[in-house]
């Protein structure tokens, strides 16, 4: 299952509801880090870049308060559910006592989250609390306390130590820890231990939680839902003004320019390879097939036939031959390759009918490979990130060994591209990608 995402301040926020969530979360053999994103996260993140790699990099950022909701809306892609962390992680374990799955606290001064799990236990039956420590003395020797947290063997892992210490040190440790699931909750533990009050109920249906938390804590809370609202509000409003950025423009520009080129100057010998096509083996010469595009839009993907035409039906029995790590099937002795179809393989010249596709808008000349339906059905939920631009033709995956490269790493190539790209990382790539057609590595 994959849950829909909406992007907003260049962070990919899932837009589902509490439901959906869990589910994804609980899915047996499933690893997850969570964040949430409300107002006051994305103030902080535009100043610290450490903090806002970590929410980029977390499987699961849920929006969570008005401010993020009507930033979304603004924007014109508006949010599902609002998943604020105190009422949804209450909801998650109450699923996960069912399944008998444990829970481990960590954060907050000593003793209020030995009280917040008491709370928790008395709240939710069955829910086991595999043991809590607390975000100061508990948290000097990072090392001893992860060691603690494993011995305990917890399913669950809450990290409540505020905004951004907790996706910090989620960032830093979650794949050190042996949870399924790792949260970072914020105030939730002050919540459930009665150190703070929530508002009532009805404050809380009318999204004035802010308000209430602004009249206990004038001092504290001043400079967060005053100042830090209204500069919110500001950026989400410019966000809102600005939907297409001058670099948008010039890379289209750049892909028009160059496929449009390319298509005229390619006319005849894509004629002769046709007529080739076809001498081999009966068939179309263009062979068309569903991919996934930006934002998980699927579209029909253009390339020359280099297969039999019974390819696709006989895939499912070869896929155990893959010489590829992860989900995406390669073989280089694949027999549904005709004898053309390699020497196409080799030079990429398959490829080429993907120049239709960025004309079409539904590729750029660099971005990560389009995959298939079925691949990103199995996909992680980190990989998703891949999905937040355009598929090309050529990328860093691409010059660095294509199919011989893992698919993690494939992964982290894509992601890495996603958040850092630039026109001139985009010409760099394009000019590397004549090496590698030469020296065909990786290409089969």
């Amino acid at each position: 299952m994959t849950l829909p995402r909406v992007r907003l301040f260049g962070i990919d926020l899932v837009s589902a509801s509490a439901d959906a969530v869990i589910a994804q979360l609980l899915t047996p053999g499933q690893r997850s880090r969570v964040a949430f994103l409300n107002a006051h996260c994305a103030n902080v993140a535009v100043r610290d870049s450490a903090y806002a790699d970590a929410l980029a990099t977390a499987d699961l950022v849920l929006p969570d308060g008005i401010g993020v909701e009507l930033a979304a809306r603004m924007r014109g892609t508006p949010l599902e559910a609002n998943l604020n962390g105190t009422d949804f992680t209450p909801a998650l374990l109450a699923t996960a006592a069912e399944r008998g799955l444990s829970v481990y606290l960590l954060g907050a001064r000593p003793g209020v989250a030995e009280a917040a799990a008491e709370k928790l236990a008395r709240d939710i039956p069955g829910l086991r609390i595999a043991g809590t420590r607390d975000g100061y003395d508990g948290l000097r020797n990072e090392a001893v306390a992860i060691a603690a947290i494993n011995r305990a063997r917890p399913d669950i892992v809450l990290v409540a130590l505020g905004v951004p210490q907790q996706d910090l040190w989620l960032a830093r440790n979650a794949d050190r820890l042996n949870a399924r699931i790792c949260l970072g909750v914020g105030a939730l533990f002050d919540f459930l231990s009665g150190r703070v009050r929530r508002a009532p109920a009805t404050v809380r249906r009318l999204r004035g939680e802010w308000v209430w938390r602004l009249a206990m804590e004038p001092r504290r809370m001043a400079g967060r839902y005053l100042w830090g609202n209204g500069i919110f509000l500001a950026r989400a409003a410019r966000h809102a003004l600005t939907p297409v950025d001058g670099t948008a423009v010039m890379r289209r520009t750049l892909d028009i320019a160059l496929s449009g080129g390319a298509l005229l100057a390619l006319a005849p010998f894509a004629l002769l390879l046709a007529v080739a096509i076809r001498a081999e083996s009966r068939g179309p010469v263009l062979f068309r097939q569903t991919r996934v595009g930006r934002d998980g839009k699927t579209f029909t993907l253009y390339k020359f036939r280099s297969m039999y035409a019974d390819a696709e039906a006989r895939r499912a029995a070869l896929l155990a031959t893959s010489d590829r790590e992860g989900v995406c099937f390669k073989s280089r002795q694949d027999p549904r390759v005709t004898r053309i179809g390699r020497v196409l393989r080799r030079l990429s010249i398959d490829e080429l009918p993907q120049i239709l596709n960025v004309l079409r808008g539904e590729m750029s000349i660099v971005g990560p490979r389009p995959a298939l339906p079925e691949e990103v059905a199995a996909y992680p939920e980190r990989a998703m990130a891949r999905l937040a631009v355009r598929p090309g033709l050529t990328g860093i995956w691409q010059v660095s060994g294509r199919a011989d490269i893992g698919f993690d790493k494939m992964v982290d190539m894509d992601i890495a591209y996603a958040r850092s790209r630039t026109i001139l990382l985009d010409l760099m790539l394009i000019l590397l990608t004549f090496r590698a057609v030469i020296g065909g590595r990786g290409a089969y």
